[in-house]
């Protein structure tokens, strides 16, 4: 059972780690556990001296940090204070110089906007369609929670988070989805699922080309997408639709429960 995770009243302007530490509302609403993260890349000892002690005093209990995998000594000081590895974040952009908007049919055969009715098998297929991210290899989050974190986030795209997500049908019934996202005259892909049962049939090529397709007629000209470093089908789809890695980063998550972990 789930409760929402009420925020503490603290003056943060007298606290210098106040500005590389964010409290987030709807993490820890949605999982029950007082959440913050970092906003910086890199660590070092005074920096995190000063996070633990904001920490404690807002009494989290799991703080997210995403890390620059370039730089050792952030690696090596996170995982001495008790910094869990949990996954590797890969961003990928591509221009769309290629991909010429028609002002006609944009989306390929196949492929279409969600409708309202299309909810129930999208947030079927979101519950099984990204086992590879970071939430599912903490324990701390039962599987079963961040099965229904997929399902309220792709319902969530569906209902105005995303600009449109773009849905693949066999025998007129939904099978799979990619959530768009525009920023500007930047475009960003978010969420892509397939049905387990319709995978190997060359779905995931016709939603990104789908995508690219709208993108393009939106008016954006560079695209980008994040993957996990373990989700190699993902980033064999990105790196043949001419996709490539922008960067690389690693996620890490600091839990601060009683008996497990240390202020120190």
């Amino acid at each position: 059972m789930l409760y929402a995770a009420q925020p503490l009243r603290v003056d943060l302007s007298a606290m210098e780690a106040g500005r590389i530490c964010e409290y987030l509302e709807w993490d820890s609403s949605f999982f029950g556990r007082r959440i913050a993260r970092l906003t910086v890349g890199r660590l070092d000892t005074r920096a995190l001296k000063q996070l633990l002690e904001w920490c404690k005093s807002h009494a989290i209990e799991c703080l997210y940090f995403l890390a620059d995998a370039d730089d050792a000594g952030t690696a090596r000081l996170a995982e001495k204070h008790e910094f869990h590895f949990v996954d590797i974040r890969i961003t990928l952009e591509r221009a769309l110089d290629d991909i010429h908007a028609t002002g006609g049919e944009v989306l390929p055969r196949g492929v279409r906007l969600c409708k309202a009715q299309d909810l129930p098998a999208l947030r079927s297929i979101a519950k099984v369609s990204h086992r590879d991210s970071r939430f599912y290899n903490d324990f701390h989050f039962p599987t079963s929670v961040c099965d229904a974190l997929y399902e309220t986030w792709i319902e969530k795209s569906c209902n105005g988070y995303a600009t449109a997500v773009i849905v693949a049908e066999l025998e007129s019934q939904p099978v799979g989805y990619v959530s768009c996202h525009l920023l500007q005259d930047k475009g960003q892909i978010g969420l892509f699922g397939i049905a387990p049962e319709a995978r190997g049939q060359g779905l995931g090529k016709k939603l990104l080309e789908g995508s690219l397709r709208w993108f393009a007629e939106n008016g954006v000209k560079n695209l980008t997408v994040v993957t996990q470093g373990r989700n190699c089908t993902a980033q064999r789809l990105y790196q043949r639709g001419g996709f490539l890695t922008r960067s690389v980063q690693l996620w890490y998550h600091r839990w601060f429960l009683p008996g497990e972990s240390n202020l120190e």
